[in-house]
């Protein structure tokens, strides 16, 4: 089990009780935390290693050059995800005796704001590679929306982990105005860089996704696309029927963000460099 922080004392110790009932070696990388992260890790009895922090990616993919040779595999959380109890005794049962001809495997992810779990608007299930054999996976360098690759088959647990995002409109929001910036580099990256997540109309759910992102939407006209984006998830894919949380969520994500990273392409194709921060300074801060 892998698990990356930085300040994240609030959320730590329920990401690491719900691992209760996994048998499991933990690795905590920190990046420099200034509160009790680290002594909440260790007090768990985790091995704590501290890194400076580049991107996700290199973080990610150092951290699993740190895990013992013969682990069999890798699981990978944030802090501020949380594995259920039905999750936990599907992973137990499956490594018991894994099939051989499988690499890694897709969990399901449930996002809860605010206290609500979001399960409208295209936004639920959605999966993400996070169990693989120790070798056979590594996070793509993407400046933004980082998936894992493997090499090899692949399949799909049938249970959630949860993704709690910020009840802290504040510190949710911020996050969104450096996302913006780094997706908004991605864009104009035009697919660079070393090996990426395929993009499939027929592909895996992660595939599918991809797909979605930068080959249909990517197509669309700048501003334009994030009401109509919003008008889909909110209508046509029944977001409202998530709440006021549904609401401020799906209009923030689906709606404000999207024009958010629009507005930074607009910056950029336009040459305004001295309104916005350069991409290799984005990829070197933390969320």
């Amino acid at each position: 089990m892998i698990i990356l922080t930085h300040n994240e004392e609030k959320n730590l110790p329920a990401c690491l009780d719900s691992l209760a009932g996994l048998d499991c070696d933990l690795l905590v990388v920190d990046s420099g935390s200034s509160d009790r992260t680290v002594e909440i890790a260790t007090a768990a009895g985790a091995t704590v290693k501290v890194h400076p922090f580049e991107h996700y990616a290199a973080q990610r993919n150092w951290a699993q050059r740190q895990v013992p040779q013969d682990t069999a595999w890798l699981l990978h959380l944030d802090a501020d995800e949380r594995l259920t109890p039905e999750l936990v005794a599907e992973i137990t049962s499956l490594l018991r005796d894994p099939p051989r001809n499988v690499a890694g495997y897709m969990l399901r992810k449930r996002t809860v704001f605010m206290g609500r779990w979001i399960r409208h608007g295209g936004h639920y299930p959605s999966y993400h590679l996070r169990l693989f054999r120790n070798g056979s996976g590594q996070c793509e360098e993407r400046l933004y929306d980082q998936h894992f690759l493997v090499d090899g088959h692949v399949r799909a647990l049938r249970h959630d982990y949860i993704d709690v995002v910020t009840a802290d409109v504040d510190t949710w929001t911020q996050r969104h105005l450096r996302w913006a910036g780094l997706e908004a580099c991605e864009a104009l990256a035009s697919g660079q860089g070393n090996a990426r997540v395929r993009s499939a109309p027929f592909g895996d759910p992660i595939a599918r996704r991809r797909w979605l992102r930068d080959g249909l939407y990517a197509r669309l006209p700048l501003f334009t696309r994030a009401f109509l984006y919003w008008g889909y998830r909110y209508i046509v894919r029944c977001g409202f029927l998530d709440g006021k949380e549904g609401l401020i969520f799906h209009f923030l994500q689906g709606c404000w963000y999207r024009f958010l990273v629009d507005v930074r392409l607009d910056e950029a194709r336009r040459g305004l460099a001295g309104s916005d921060k350069s991409c290799e300074a984005r990829r070197r801060e933390k969320a």
